[in-house]
């Protein structure tokens, strides 16, 4: 059964990529950790992007003329390739626009965009999903390297059982720490050692 079957149980010709990137169609984007691949999931409406299924959605929304993103690009795939097998309830999806919303050639993709009221980008989107329902979600802004992915994506589960026992949760990377580091990041020329 194919990811986009399992997902959303449709039956469609899939197109394939190796890795996501400015020069890929705009849409929306599933990983297959079977084959080590994006699957572009196509959809003749324009529905929003809601998980339905549950487990762990971790959604990067990525625009092609971000600089950032090309930067996250160097932590998100190999992270993604050495990590998603030990992460087998969780969904690691791409959103990709020229430019959020506002620039896109794909209705889902620039709805989904809109829908999780996403204006920073990369933008990184961590969703906990149980019962076909939304319970837990985290939002970060500003490109993750590999330790700050292991940190935030490696710890979701425990955050959302926490959560779920009614604990106080604390994102790994502090609130407001994100947005200080987006603005580095624009205000340096998106450097590596920010």
């Amino acid at each position: 059964m194919s990811i986009i079957e399992k997902l959303w149980g449709l039956r469609e010709s899939l197109v394939e990529f190796k890795e996501v990137g400015p020069g890929s169609p705009h849409g929306l984007y599933i990983y297959d950790k079977e084959k080590d691949v994006w699957v572009l999931f196509s959809s003749k409406d324009s529905d929003v992007f809601l998980p339905k299924v549950d487990g762990y959605y971790i959604i990067y929304f990525d625009n092609s003329r971000c600089s950032a993103c090309r930067k996250y690009d160097l932590h998100w795939f190999p992270y993604i390739r050495q990590n998603s097998q030990k992460l087998p309830d969780h969904y690691f999806i791409i959103v990709l626009c020229d430019w959020f919303a506002r620039e896109c050639k794909s209705p889902v993709a620039s709805n989904t965009f809109t829908y999780y009221a996403v204006h920073a980008s990369p933008t990184t989107v961590l969703l906990y999903v149980k019962n076909g329902k939304e319970v837990y979600r985290e939002t970060y802004d500003g490109y993750l390297k590999i330790d700050e992915l292991e940190k935030v994506v490696g710890g979701f589960k425990s955050r959302v059982e926490a959560y779920e026992k009614g604990m106080k949760v604390s994102k790994p990377i502090e609130e407001g720490q994100d947005i200080i580091k987006l603005l580095k990041q624009l205000l340096s020329g998106v450097r590596e050692d920010v």
